[in-house]
């Protein structure tokens, strides 16, 4: 009814485009240092404690800093969000979608300034960074569409002489916890999915990448947004985290991030706090322990591509990435080594030069994590290239590829989110279902296969939220893979999907006799 494509990614191959990005990336550079408030209520307020972001791939280069939210501000910022709600809630959908869709528009125009700021900020190479924007590009205009589609409610029945209808009402004031390897699409995603079913919100970014988050504020309310509906509250988990999370008058949380973090939000909003008259709802998106399988009839350099280009896009710092690969006995070896080979040609470095391939990892305590899991790597298996870390001007580390793990080995039940992937040999196809589905999540998988009994039986038994065949597990398009996984994976809040915007709404049926 309400027809929507997705924004394509940016041809980096055309001597126009590339030189249209690197404009944006010097514009970019004369911007950096810049002080970004809280915005409550549409004002700007600056406080004593900041966060600064620094630019992962050069720690002396500090991108920007924000103003940190203490509890009183955080308690304003709540206030504000719940009076502004009241007005928020009447406005005609199709008034809350134009808005988005303004927006959207906005954001296509900058896309490349957009894209700039991923590349200083969250060390992203131009493909991954001009793919985040796309995608968040994608979120604003499908829900504002999706928005439109739903604006009648769904049909009921009505007997003679009464008149039913089934209509979806806001819920109320949702904190929007975001993350930092897609710090523009999921951050606007989660946003604007509960702004435009008619809730308000408190934005809070990620420590590590809020400079993004701040222009996207910016933008929102150059669209039109009126003040309240959205409040950008950067600070600590601790610190304002737990005390929104714990608010009786929150009514949602949207959560992206790791395992951790989201169990301790869903248990804490369980809990039923004095003055609060309602259950939470928590939105949770948080790890995977991806696997791409390919068995003894794949198409074997497809097989070494897909798991490659899996595991290593944005460093492996994706929920989504492929950090297993389990393969048939039969054709391990050339698996592996195709892989290695194809690993060794990916280009390690600066994320400004269009050439690389794979920047740095987010932050210090990415990198000491990641690097203390390459050494128990090198105690429970092969280790066949990279290995290596340095921290001295950034945080990069190698494309790593372990052979010969144990499907019960550390590495192939944590989850890393660094460049690390495992190889597994498998004895059989069951043996391979038996290993894809060993961990406690299920978000993304793959299998390679030219065999169609087994992706008919891996489309049954491979206990994933997206499960992709004959090629990466990586990559989820808006409105054409909704995301979202099972088990510690979290909600299955499907993301980019048909039923995402219900999760921010509640069903009210009325009934009148004639």
């Amino acid at each position: 009814m309400y027809p929507y494509s997705h924004e394509p990614f940016t041809n980096f191959t055309e001597e126009k485009n590339i030189k249209a990005f690197k404009e944006a990336l010097a514009f970019v550079d004369s911007e950096l240092g810049k002080h970004y408030p809280v915005i409550i209520d549409g004002e700007s307020i600056t406080t004593e404690e900041i966060i600064q972001s620094i630019n992962p791939a050069n720690k002396e280069e500090v991108v920007g800093s924000v103003s940190m939210a203490n509890q009183e501000l955080a308690e304003q910022a709540m206030q504000a969000a719940l009076a502004a709600f009241e007005d928020w809630k009447r406005w005609s959908p199709e008034h809350r979608a134009n808005i988005l869709l303004r927006a959207a528009a906005m954001l296509r125009r900058r896309k490349h300034e957009f894209s700039s700021y991923l590349v200083k900020e969250a060390g992203k190479p131009w493909k991954e960074a001009d793919a985040d924007t796309a995608e968040a590009i994608d979120f604003i205009e499908y829900y504002a569409r999706q928005m439109l589609s739903m604006k009648e409610g769904v049909p009921v029945k009505s007997r003679a002489g009464e008149y039913n209808q089934f209509n979806y009402i806001p819920l109320g004031v949702g904190i929007i916890i975001s993350p930092f390897n897609f710090p523009l699409a999921i951050m606007a995603g989660t946003t604007v999915a509960a702004i435009v079913t008619g809730n308000t919100v408190l934005l809070k970014p990620a420590n590590s990448t809020p400079i993004v988050a701040a222009k996207f504020v910016e933008l929102m309310h150059e669209a039109g947004l009126p003040k309240g509906v959205l409040n950008f509250v950067p600070g600590s988990g601790a610190q304002i985290g737990d005390y929104l999370v714990d608010h009786p008058k929150t009514r949602f949380v949207s959560f992206t991030g790791s395992r951790e973090v989201g169990c301790r939000i869903y248990e804490r909003a369980a809990k039923v706090n004095p003055g609060q008259i309602w259950l939470k709802r928590v939105i949770a998106e948080m790890g995977g322990k991806d696997t791409v399988v390919v068995d003894n009839e794949a198409d074997l350099d497809l097989a070494a591509a897909s798991i490659v280009y899996s595991a290593f896009g944005y460093s492996g710092q994706k929920c989504s990435a492929g950090s297993r690969a389990v393969v048939h006995q039969d054709v391990y070896e050339v698996v592996l080594e195709k892989a290695v080979e194809l690993t060794k040609t990916l280009s390690l470095g600066n994320p400004e030069l269009q050439d690389t391939y794979m920047g740095p990892v987010i932050d210090e305590k990415s990198f000491s994590k990641i690097m203390s899991y390459i050494e128990i790597g090198k105690e429970e298996g092969r280790l066949m290239t990279g290995g290596e870390g340095d921290g001295s001007k950034g945080y990069f580390i190698q494309p790593t590829i372990f052979a010969d793990l144990d499907e019960d080995a550390r590495l192939m039940k944590e989850e890393i989110f660094g460049p690390v992937v495992t190889f597994c040999k498998a004895r059989d196809f069951d043996h391979m279902m038996k290993i894809a589905n060993n961990t406690d999540y299920g978000l993304t998988g793959a299998l390679i296969s030219n065999n169609r009994q087994h992706i008919e039986k891996a489309r049954q038994e491979f206990h994933v939220g997206n499960l992709y065949f004959n090629r990466t597990c990586t990559g989820a398009i808006v409105g054409y893979q909704p995301f979202g996984g099972f088990n510690m994976s979290g909600t299955d809040s499907k993301a980019g999907g048909p039923d995402y915007l219900l999760l921010h709404m509640q069903a009210k049926t009325t009934s009148e006799m004639l």
